[in-house]
């Protein structure tokens, strides 16, 4: 039996992600849970962010920003980032998060992150609460430790954390292989 209620958010666990933008003398670090993929070819992702957030402006003027992914280690400082505003600190500074150079957009990527995607911003959709930042996936840079003697990404060993209904989650144990569901057996 099921009980039903009024249409809302329930999606859920979601990618958490700390957005960093500006440029590497001006900066911020803002926490996202409203993200994700949209498109392979071009690579294409979303943000979503309220308009009184201080990194919206930042994003809006330089259009770019970069998503770094979060792990286990990171958690305290990705829930910090998302409480405490630009406005009134220095995210790099106060977490000492480093500050690394992108390659391809202005905005700074965090060097502790495993998995840094640098965004070119294409478009903004309002939506309500949020407006969505579509965005070109222009680089991806990946901490060498997650990658085999077989050149293949180990993203399971990067220890990333999921976001649910206000709280922060690990990533659980490996279930199956896209298509397992038909592979034939040998």
């Amino acid at each position: 039996m099921k009980e039903n209620w009024k249409g809302g958010n329930m999606l859920n666990p979601l990618p958490v992600v700390m957005v960093s933008c500006g440029d590497m003398e001006n900066s911020n670090i803002v926490t996202v849970a409203w993200c994700g993929n949209v498109c392979t070819n071009p690579p294409i992702l979303y943000i979503s962010l309220r308009k009184s957030r201080y990194s919206y402006d930042m994003i809006l003027k330089n259009k770019e920003f970069v998503v770094n992914l979060v792990t286990k280690d990171l958690a305290f400082k990705c829930d910090y980032a998302g409480v405490k505003s630009g406005k009134d600190v220095d995210k790099f500074e106060h977490l000492k998060l480093t500050k690394e150079e992108s390659l391809y957009v202005k905005a700074p990527r965090i060097l502790e992150s495993p998995v840094n995607l640098e965004c070119k911003l294409r478009d903004i959709i309002p939506l309500g609460s949020h407006d969505m930042f579509l965005a070109d996936i222009v680089n991806v840079s990946v901490d060498k430790s997650l990658i085999d003697k077989n050149n293949r990404l180990k993203l399971e060993d990067a220890n990333l954390i999921t976001y649910s209904h206000g709280e922060y989650y690990s990533l659980g144990e490996y279930v199956g292989k896209f298509g397992y569901s038909v592979k034939k057996k040998n």
